[in-house]
């Protein structure tokens, strides 16, 4: 067990109706450390059964929470993310422990999970309908925005914290009650927050969170049962296909964040070392686990080895290890099946000429470290062109002129996020506006934040989270025509 400060902060049971509950068949699950394959926890293994339960009880939550006064609705909000910066620290170290990335990099996973509760507090009173010119000299036409209902929360294990405030503060400021699914490796910081929502003071019913191994089963109880009006999920496109299809039948509304393939071009006019320093984090932040990684790294023919040779000097930099340990910048990955798989795209790429630069081993057994890879002499038909990585290796492809980048960068069926760097204003502006991505990073390997709106296009998804849009998911747009009026 971590140490704590707030030792209430660790939980095993699920979180229906504000009460801490078993699997109705008392079952339970083991959480691993991804470091050292630790037990970390036994948590509560819950199924369709109390996924059930828990969406009647969010209905009949939401009756009354639909009610409550906007700015009753923000301080709740508000109260919660006080409680999560309060409790920085300890939120971190539970993410680390059960997620396995740098303890630096998990705190400031928190901080920006705390951001989307702070900033949908806000927003929960600028839930504005309009007053429309009628149709005649009788008439009167008004828009009201309305809560959408229960809303089914899905989200991954990269990011346990952020995805699920995300989502959370907009369906909460908006009027909705959700039931919420974990992924199985991390419920423990969705279980921390449960608590810290228990004490900000929200009311029986409004937050609910099903733990389980099962996440087909729950997952299809979420989108099938007609009570749930929504469901926002963030994970894989094949997940999300599945998902949707079963949605399908009660017409819900449904938002996926699903996967990506980012380009990262960088242009013969641009900062070297800038395009290097937004490079690593873009490609390596979480060991290269996020959605919007880097997956295919595009650098122009006049700089490209000029650009090798700086960005292998500072990956060498970068300590692999024990997420707790202060020096380590990457963590172990998730798991040995993610492991594999990554591994899976390194041999692939080798066996098909790929020239191995950098990294490409085991650190060290059973600790899913693998050493951050940088992949040369890389062509199309390799797998890592092709699929997300979701790891630490980096491709890098040679390139000569604009529009061979801008096809190859579109030759994908995702369109999440992608990123480039250059110097001459009318190339970003047609190369901004040419590729088919919902998000683009120009001279920044960073582009996440509350303010902006987060989703992408084609097979990356639909709908947007974050920002002033952020909200529109979760409401409806009704209708008001007066008609008689003298």
């Amino acid at each position: 067990m971590i140490a704590l400060l707030n030792k209430n902060l660790y939980q095993t049971k699920s979180f229906i109706n504000n009460e801490w509950v078993e699997a109705t068949n008392k079952q339970t699950y083991e959480v691993l450390n991804p470091y050292d394959q630790s037990v970390i926890a036994e948590i509560a293994n819950l199924g369709a059964t109390e996924t059930r339960t828990a969406i009647q009880v969010a209905d009949k939550a939401q009756q009354h929470w639909k009610k409550v006064a906007a700015h009753e609705r923000a301080n709740l909000l508000k109260k919660l993310f006080a409680l999560m910066i309060e409790n920085a620290d300890d939120l971190a170290k539970i993410l680390t422990w059960e997620q396995g990335k740098p303890l630096a990099e998990a705190k400031g996973e928190i901080l920006y999970g705390a951001s989307f509760i702070e900033w949908f507090a806000e927003e929960a009173r600028r839930i504005y309908g309009d007053i429309i010119p009628g149709h005649g000299q009788d008439k009167r036409i008004i828009t009201l925005k309305q809560p959408i209902g229960v809303v089914g929360i899905i989200t991954p294990w990269n990011f346990p914290n952020a995805m699920i405030a995300r989502k959370l503060g907009a369906a909460l400021a908006a009027g909705c009650t959700v039931v919420i699914k974990p992924a199985p490796n991390t419920p423990i910081s969705a279980l921390a927050m449960a608590y810290l929502a228990q004490k900000a003071g929200f009311p029986a019913g409004v937050i609910n969170i099903i733990t389980g191994e099962n996440s087909s089963e729950i997952g299809k109880e979420l989108c099938t049962n007609p009570i749930v009006r929504k469901i926002s999920f963030t994970g894989s496109t094949a997940v999300g296909k599945i998902l949707i299809k079963q949605c399908a039948d009660t017409v819900k509304k449904v938002s996926m964040e699903l996967g990506g393939n980012a380009p990262f071009i960088v242009f013969n006019d641009a900062d070297i070392d800038a395009a290097v320093e937004g490079a690593i984090f873009s490609k390596f932040r979480n060991a290269g686990q996020t959605c919007v990684c880097t997956n295919r790294m595009y650098v122009q023919s006049g700089i490209y080895e000029a650009f090798l040779t700086k960005f292998s000097e500072a990956v060498k930099k970068l300590k692999v290890g024990n997420g707790f340990d202060s020096d380590t910048v990457i963590g172990p990955v998730i798991d040995n099946k993610a492991f594999n798989s990554i591994q899976r795209f390194i041999d692939d790429a080798l066996e098909k000429g790929a020239c191995l630069l950098q990294g490409g081993g085991v650190l060290k057994p059973n600790s899913n470290l693998l050493s951050p890879t940088i992949l040369s002499n890389v062509s199309n038909d390799m797998l890592l062109a092709k699929e997300e990585i979701f790891g630490p290796v980096a491709p890098i492809f040679k390139f000569d002129t604009e529009g061979e980048v801008i096809e190859l960068a579109n030759n994908t069926e995702y369109g999440l996020a992608s990123y480039f760097y250059g110097q001459n204003i009318n190339q970003i502006w047609r190369v901004a506006e040419a590729l088919e991505y919902g998000m683009v990073g120009i001279n920044t390997g960073m582009i996440s934040t509350t303010v902006a709106p987060f989703g992408g296009i084609k097979q990356s998804g639909n709908g947007r989270e974050g920002s002033k849009y952020g909200i529109e998911d979760y409401i409806e747009i009704k209708y008001l025509c007066f008609g008689g009026i003298e």
